[in-house]
């Protein structure tokens, strides 16, 4: 599976980290998060964006996403249990590369798409601790800019 790049193109998993190195690297002395976020758009099949955002604190930020196909899903708790699963998988490559790099200590936060408004905010409870026992810092909306913004912007 491959990542999109907006300034860059299309880049595999090993090709994306080392450009998040290089990123990182550019300015060491400031101050780093890496977002991980993922939202879905249902039509013919239902179709998950998972955004890795670099966010270089008050300095701006960099983006990549890759976009995955699935039959459609009509469950919304099922629908988001999904984007969940796929944003904490993609949170352990990363966190695992880090490690395995001299990175162990940056954090990397799962922003899911739920809220308190709406119809998902009976399923936060839930998703919020599967991010948080998986040792993942959670945010949700209006905090969840990574999977509400960034990945959202690419489900169209």
């Amino acid at each position: 599976m491959f990542f999109i790049s907006p300034s860059k193109g299309q880049l595999s998993f090993a090709e994306m980290m080392e450009d998040v190195k290089q990123y990182i690297q550019g300015i060491p002395s400031s101050s780093y998060k890496i977002i991980v976020g993922t939202d879905s758009m249902v039509r013919d099949d239902t179709c998950f964006i998972s955004a890795v955002v670099v966010h270089r604190l008050g300095k701006g930020a960099r983006y990549y996403y890759r976009k995955k196909s699935q039959t459609k899903i009509k469950s919304l708790r099922q629908k988001i249990f999904y984007e969940t699963a796929l944003s904490l998988e993609l949170g352990g490559q990363i966190a695992k590369l880090f490690s395995e790099n001299g990175y162990s200590e940056m954090p990397v936060e799962i922003h899911i798409d739920v809220g308190t408004q709406g119809e998902t905010r009976s399923l936060i409870k839930e998703v919020v601790g599967m991010v948080t026992g998986s040792g993942f810092q959670a945010k949700i909306k209006p905090d969840a800019y990574g999977a509400s913004c960034v990945a959202d912007k690419h489900t169209k």
